[in-house]
C-alpha cells in the first residue's frame, strides 16, 4: 500500500489529533472539579479524590513500552479515542444516579489512563507519520491546538453548562457589586430583608436579593484595629448562618481566636538565615500590607416552593472586573432551598482588592436550573465529539510504513524482554546522560520563574511586587502572555523547519534566557505602567514559546529509533521532573532573597540553559527540508 502520509496534508489531522489530546486532560483535571462543585460535593472530597486523577500522566512512561511493542501507534490512537468516547458517555449516564460521585469518579480514572495512553500513542504517531522537516514545521501547530483545547474545555464547555442551568430553572438572579475608592468605608453589616411575609401563590416563584446592586468602599472602615481578624470573623459568621438556615452542609474549620496572628512565626534555619544575609536584598522588611475590604449580600426565595420541591442556587462570577472576588474556596456558593427554609437568607461574602484606584464593577449570577441535566449534556456532547473524531481519524490518519504491526512480540516472555530492552536502550543511547541533563536543566530558569510571575504581579510595591489588581493580572498573563507564548511557538516551528534544529538551537536557547531580563527590569524599574508590564510579559512569554520549540524538537530527536514512542514518553517524564523540582524551591528562595535578587538568580540559572547546549551533538540535517 502506498504511504498515505505523502497523499494527505498534515493539516488534515494534526489540529484535530492534538485538540482531541487536550480535551480529555481538561475534562479530568478541570471540568471534573467544577462539575463536582456544582453538584454539591465538599471541597475536601473534591481535593482528595480528584487530586489523584493526575497519577496516570505521572506514571505513563512505565507502560509506554507496551504501546511501542504491541500493535501500531495508529491502532492505539484510534482505540483510545473510541474508549474515551464510550467512557465519557458513561459519565453522562451516571450523573443523574444517586451514587453518581463514586461511579463518575471511577469512570474519570478510566478516562485518565486512556487519555495518558492516547498521549503516548499520538506523540509516537506524530513522529512516525511526518518527516523530520514536517515535525519541526508543525511542532508549534500541535502545541497551539492543544492549548485551544484547554481553553475550549475550561471556557466553552463550562459556559454551555451554565447556559443550560440558566434556561432550565427559575429566572437567574443578578447581583451587581461596585467598588469605589471615593466611598468612605463603613463597618460591614449583615443585610436583612425588609419583610419575611410570603408572596401569594399566584406570583411566580423567583429568587430575590436585598439589593440588585451595591457599592462598596475600597478602603477598610476606620476604627477597626485588626481588620484581617474582623474579616475572618465575618467569614465564619456567614458560613455559620448559612449552615443554621439549612442552605449548606456543616463541615468547616472555625477559628476561635480572631485576635491571634494567622500563623505563628517560624524559627528560621541557619541555612535560610545565611542565604538571606549573603544574597538577600538589603531592605527593611515591610510592614504588613493593607487588608482587602469585604461585603456581604443576601438572597432567598419570594415564596414557598411546592412540598418536596428542592431548588439549588449556584452563584458564580458573570462579568466585570475580577478585582471584586466572590469567596468560594472556603465558603460555599451553592445553596439549597425548600419549603422549610425558603424565607431564610443565604449569604454571599465578597472581597475587594485594596489596590484599586478607580471605580470598577462586577456582576454575579445565581442560576437554579437542572444542574445534573446541564453536565449530562456537556459530557454527552464530549462523547459525541469523540465518536465523531474517532470516526474521522479512522479515515484521515495516514498509514506510515514505519508504523508496522509488531506481530513477532506475541508471547509474554517476548513482551517482557522488549519491555526491559526499551528502558535499557534508552540509557544506552549516545549522549544519554547529556540528554537527561538537557531535559532537566534547559528550562531551569523558567521552571522557577513561572511559579512567581503571578505573585510578583499581585504583590504590593512595598513587598517588591508590581501591585496589579487581580483583574489586571488576568489580562496581562492570561491574555497577552498566552498570545506571546502561542506566537513564539508557531514562529519557532516555522524557522526550525527551514534551518533545522542544530542551526536554531543556540538562538532559541538565548531567547529562552535573555527574555528573563524583562522581569529583572520590572523589579528594578520605577515605571510600573500597565503598558510596560504588558510589553515585558509579552516579550518574556514569546521568548519562552520560541525557545521551547528547540526543547520539544530535541526530545523528538533523542527519541528516534526502534522504541521512539516509549522513549519520547520517558523524555516527557524527565521534562516534568525538570519543572517540578526547581519550582518546589522557588517560593522559599524568593521569600528569602526578595524579588529583585530572585530574578537576578534566574538569569544566573540561564548559564545552565546555555551551557548544556554546548555538549549536545545534533545531526545538522535534523528538521530541515530535504531538497
Amino acid at each position: 500500500m502506498e504511504n498515505q502520509s505523502k497523499k494527505r496534508s498534515p493539516w488534515a489531522w494534526i489540529p484535530t489529533l492534538y485538540f482531541a489530546q487536550g480535551l480529555p486532560y481538561v475534562a479530568v483535571m478541570t471540568i471534573s472539579v467544577i462539575m463536582y462543585k456544582r453538584l454539591g460535593i465538599s471541597n475536601t472530597d473534591i481535593a482528595l479524590y480528584t487530586g489523584w486523577l493526575y497519577l496516570p500522566w505521572v506514571i505513563k512512561p512505565f507502560w509506554s513500552p507496551f504501546v511501542d511493542i504491541i500493535k501500531t501507534k495508529r491502532w492505539w490512537t484510534l482505540t483510545m479515542q473510541w474508549i474515551i468516547a464510550i467512557a465519557l458517555a458513561g459519565i453522562a449516564f451516571f450523573i443523574p444516579a444517586p451514587f453518581f460521585f463514586q461511579m463518575t469518579l471511577a469512570v474519570f480514572w478510566i478516562v485518565g489512563f486512556t487519555s495518558a495512553t492516547h498521549d503516548i500513542a499520538a506523540d509516537g504517531f506524530y513522529m512516525l507519520a511526518l518527516t523530520e522537516h514536517e515535525q519541526s514545521l508543525y511542532v508549534g501547530i500541535r502545541s497551539t491546538f492543544y492549548r485551544v483545547a484547554t481553553v475550549a474545555g475550561q471556557g466553552l464547555l463550562v459556559i454551555i453548562a451554565g447556559l443550560i442551568e440558566v434556561n432550565t430553572g427559575l429566572d437567574p438572579v443578578t447581583l451587581n457589586v461596585a467598588a469605589d475608592p471615593a466611598v468612605t468605608g463603613t463597618e460591614v453589616a449583615i443585610p436583612q430583608f425588609e419583610s419575611t411575609v410570603a408572596a401569594t401563590d399566584a406570583q411566580p416563584l423567583q429568587f430575590i436579593t436585598t439589593a440588585d446592586g451595591m457599592t462598596v468602599a475600597v478602603e477598610t472602615p476606620a476604627g477597626i484595629d485588626d481588620f484581617k481578624a474582623y474579616s475572618a470573623m465575618m467569614s465564619d459568621s456567614v458560613h455559620n448562618m448559612n449552615v443554621r438556615n439549612g442552605h449548606v452542609d456543616a463541615p468547616y474549620i472555625f477559628r476561635n481566636d480572631y485576635s491571634a496572628p494567622v500563623a505563628a512565626a517560624v524559627e528560621e534555619s541557619g541555612f535560610t538565615a545565611w542565604v538571606r544575609e549573603t544574597f538577600g536584598e538589603k531592605r527593611e522588611i515591610p510592614a504588613e500590607g493593607k487588608s482587602n475590604n469585604i461585603a456581604v449580600a443576601a438572597v432567598r426565595l419570594n415564596r414557598a416552593p411546592e412540598a418536596g420541591e428542592e431548588l439549588v442556587l449556584n452563584v458564580t462570577y458573570k462579568g466585570g472586573d475580577q478585582s471584586i472576588k466572590l469567596e468560594q474556596n472556603r465558603l460555599s456558593t451553592r445553596f439549597v432551598f425548600d419549603e422549610t427554609n425558603w424565607d431564610k437568607p443565604a449569604y454571599l461574602f465578597f472581597e475587594i482588592d485594596n489596590k484599586l484606584s478607580q471605580r470598577v464593577s462586577a456582576s454575579f449570577e445565581g442560576a437554579s436550573g437542572n444542574i445534573p441535566l446541564a453536565w449530562l449534556i456537556v459530557f454527552a456532547s464530549l462523547s459525541a465529539f469523540f465518536f465523531a473524531v474517532a470516526a474521522y481519524h479512522s479515515w484521515v490518519l495516514p498509514r506510515p510504513a514505519s508504523d508496522g504491526n509488531r506481530d513477532n512480540a506475541t508471547t509474554a516472555s517476548s513482551i517482557l524482554k522488549e519491555f526491559v530492552e526499551t528502558f535499557k536502550t534508552f540509557f544506552q543511547k549516545p549522549q544519554a546522560w547529556v540528554a537527561i541533563a538537557f531535559m532537566l536543566l534547559y528550562r531551569l530558569p523558567e521552571a522557577q520563574l513561572v511559579k512567581l510571575i503571578n505573585p510578583f504581579l499581585l504583590d504590593p510595591i512595598d513587598k517588591g511586587g508590581l501591585g496589579l489588581t487581580t483583574g489586571e493580572v488576568g489580562f496581562v498573563y492570561g491574555t497577552v502572555g498566552i498570545i506571546g507564548l502561542t506566537l513564539g511557538g508557531i514562529i519557532g516551528g516555522i524557522v526550525a523547519a527551514k534551518g533545522g534544529l542544530r542551526k536554531w538551537l543556540w538562538p532559541m536557547a538565548w531567547s529562552m534566557s535573555l527574555t528573563c531580563l524583562t522581569f529583572v527590569y520590572l523589579s528594578y524599574a520605577s515605571d510600573h505602567s500597565l503598558l510596560t508590564v504588558n510589553i515585558c510579559v509579552f516579550i518574556e512569554q514569546f521568548g519562552y514559546g520560541f525557545g521551547f520549540t528547540a526543547y520539544m524538537l530535541y526530545l523528538i530527536y533523542f527519541s528516534e529509533g526502534k522504541y521512539k514512542t516509549a522513549h519520547y514518553a520517558i523524555c516527557t517524564g524527565f521534562m516534568a521532573l525538570g519543572m517540578m523540582l526547581p519550582g518546589m524551591a522557588a517560593g522559599w528562595l524568593q521569600e528569602t532573597i526578595g524579588y529583585r535578587h530572585f530574578f537576578v538568580w534566574t538569569m544566573i540559572c540561564c548559564a545552565a540553559t546555555i551551557g548544556i547546549c554546548a555538549f549536545l551533538k545534533i545531526d545538522p540535517n535534523f528538521g530541515k527540508k530535504n531538497d
